[in-house]
């Protein structure tokens, strides 16, 4: 069973990467014409709905109530929603002023973050092979520092709002969806707030005047549920170290999208530091493999 728990919680995981890297990054990059804070308004408000229909179609609502009463999970909720609402606000930010490659190279240390938490608080197994692939990483993302042209200030943040969330929502028993759920409801105060100013400064493109962004706007919604829960799932059934060697994937796809379809430049430094965490994310899932 332990086995069977792994192995989908790595395909939960993967999926949730791979959405991230690839189709997360270019929708938010298509819709950010709409500015930072209005798309990340949209996505709280949104996602805020889309999992209240979702707890009412699967009638979650004993679940919800469960969680909603005990203070320490709840507590531990509404410090994650802040957490993921300024992790997706710095994200946006990112890729609204073109700096994906800045916030690639905080998805890329998150996983370091993400093994010593999980080393740290739940005694996950730290071998030599998963130590030298730490080492190696580690390595590869200080060399990727020096070789940037500006301190990459918007990754560190990514970073450390992502690994923080993971390691809170890890530390609690609640269901993916309706933890979701709950942080979203935190959220949404401060979405309706915003949202009121934006519509009283005329700032809005969420108009119906322009149906395409209304469509596109609330796919914020759904483009923000799907890979969380699928990544959060994989979190709960892999572990912090597995699922966050997993998810090299995103960074790894949101540079290649930003060199095959941004045009983004890939300097030789840069594929230099690609290789090098490529080689320790295989030295860590072949021990995985070999020892599970």
């Amino acid at each position: 069973m332990e086995n069977k728990n792994l192995k989908n919680g790595i395909y939960y995981a993967t999926i949730g990467s791979l959405w991230w890297g690839f189709l997360g990054t270019y929708f938010f990059q298509y819709i950010s014409y709409a500015g930072t804070v209005e798309v990340v308004v949209h996505r709280s408000l949104w996602t805020c709905v889309i999992l209240f229909l979702t707890t009412i179609y699967f009638k979650k609502w004993p679940h919800f109530k469960k969680i909603f009463f005990n203070k320490k999970n709840l507590f531990i909720l509404f410090i994650t929603s802040i957490l993921i609402l300024a992790n997706w606000t710095t994200w946006i930010y990112a890729v609204s002023t073109n700096r994906i490659i800045d916030a690639s190279y905080g998805y890329f240390i998150f996983p370091i973050l993400n093994v010593f938490l999980g080393f740290l608080f739940f005694k996950e197994t730290m071998n030599k092979k998963r130590m030298i692939s730490i080492i190696i990483v580690i390595l590869s993302s200080i060399f990727l520092l020096f070789n940037f042209e500006s301190f990459p200030w918007v990754g560190i943040f990514v970073a450390i709002f992502w690994s923080v969330y993971n390691l809170l929502r890890k530390k609690i028993d609640v269901d993916t969806d309706i933890g979701l759920f709950i942080e979203s409801l935190f959220a949404l105060p401060l979405a309706l707030v915003f949202l009121y100013f934006i519509f009283q400064n005329n700032f809005n493109n969420f108009s119906t005047n322009e149906p395409l962004s209304i469509f596109l706007l609330f796919l914020a919604g759904p483009m923000t549920v799907i890979p969380l829960f699928f990544y959060i799932k994989g979190l709960e059934k892999s572990g912090l170290g597995t699922s966050g060697m997993i998810f090299f994937i995103t960074p790894t796809s949101q540079f290649l999208l930003g060199y095959l379809y941004f045009n983004e430049p890939f300097s030789p430094e840069k594929l230099i530091s690609f290789i090098f965490i490529w080689i320790a994310v295989f030295i860590y899932m072949r021990d995985l493999y070999e020892n599970n």
